[in-house]
């Protein structure tokens, strides 16, 4: 290791070396990001604005559109960049940051998504002490928890990561900074980095994955004993914008922290990146919005607002 240079910059391969693709594949991005800020911050917009949407399933989803500005934000605009630029470069400590605001923000999402889970839990299992379970208190104790768990998640790892030494091979086959490819060019001992980064995801994915999956028995099994069709659909609506954006980020990302090495593919990787860090942001507001009635209505009176103003 000593004869060998040591990396102070890593080259990101990206998707494609093909020039024309690669300006496709910026705009394609582009319009994604747009569609991830517009979409959020319209949601975000809709919520303070509405006095309706003054309740705790509201005040988690504009936590959730928050956090997913941040989470797109951390990968999307550099990505972008790369696309455009001749020499697809980031620093050790720019690659490292890149990590921390990226699991920051993942952990964060997957506590917001089981406090709502809970949330639904709450108004359809117990309606009637639904505002004592849900106060004011409890909701913020649950999303300043989620904040809190999501950065202790991230500085452990970021603290093990900088503790590697990179030298020889500064390609990193992916076109952002994650976790796993990075491993993979370390030249010193990675083995205790790879349990921690597993540890932890297990723990944080684990806990959060039951505490929404033991909500969720209750609620089907509630809403299974309403006796009537409406009430069951009107029941399972409130959940089905929740578990789809659940199924969409919990999945891909589980999968992509916890798979062998044995198992692990350039183009896998970067399939389930994108899926879990560019498209899930995006259509998080899109699911919420088209599946959500209060949420339709309360934008259809900020379009009002804005025609009349004109």
């Amino acid at each position: 290791m000593e004869n060998q240079t040591t990396v102070t910059e890593f080259i990101l391969l990206g998707l494609s070396n093909d020039q024309q693709m690669q300006i496709f594949l910026f705009l394609v991005f582009l319009v994604i990001y747009l569609i991830t800020l517009g979409g959020n911050i319209v949601i975000m917009v809709a919520i303070r604005a509405d006095s309706h949407l003054h309740t705790p399933m509201y005040f988690f989803l504009f936590h959730l559109s928050f956090v997913d500005i941040c989470y797109s934000s951390v990968m999307v605009p550099n990505t972008m960049r790369n696309f455009l630029a001749v020499h697809k470069t980031i620093s050790v400590n720019g690659c490292i940051a890149q990590i921390f605001f990226f699991l920051f923000s993942a952990g964060t999402e997957v506590l917001i998504l089981s406090a709502m889970a809970y949330d639904r839990y709450a108004a359809i299992c117990d309606p009637l002490c639904y505002m004592e379970r849900m106060s004011k208190g409890i909701c913020l104790l649950l999303v300043s928890g989620a904040w809190t768990m999501g950065f202790f998640f991230a500085l452990l790892n970021t603290v093990f990561t900088l503790k590697l030494h990179f030298c020889g091979s500064n390609q990193i086959h992916h076109f952002s900074c994650e976790l796993p490819p990075l491993l993979q060019l370390a030249c010193t001992e990675t083995l205790t980095t790879q349990v921690v980064l597993l540890t932890s995801v297990v723990i944080i994915g684990s806990s959060s994955f039951l505490l929404t999956l033991i909500s969720y028995i209750h609620i089907i099994s509630t809403i299974l004993r309403i006796r009537s069709a409406e009430g069951r659909h009107k029941a399972f609506s409130t959940c089905s914008s929740h578990l789809i954006v659940v199924g969409l980020l919990y999945l891909a990302a589980f999968f992509q922290y916890t798979k062998s090495s044995s198992v692990s593919s350039v183009v896998l990787e970067e399939i389930l990146s994108i899926q879990y860090s560019v498209l899930t942001p995006m259509l998080n507001p899109i699911i919420y919005s088209l599946k959500n009635k209060e949420v339709k209505t309360a934008l259809r009176k900020m379009l009002g607002k804005l025609k009349f103003l004109k």
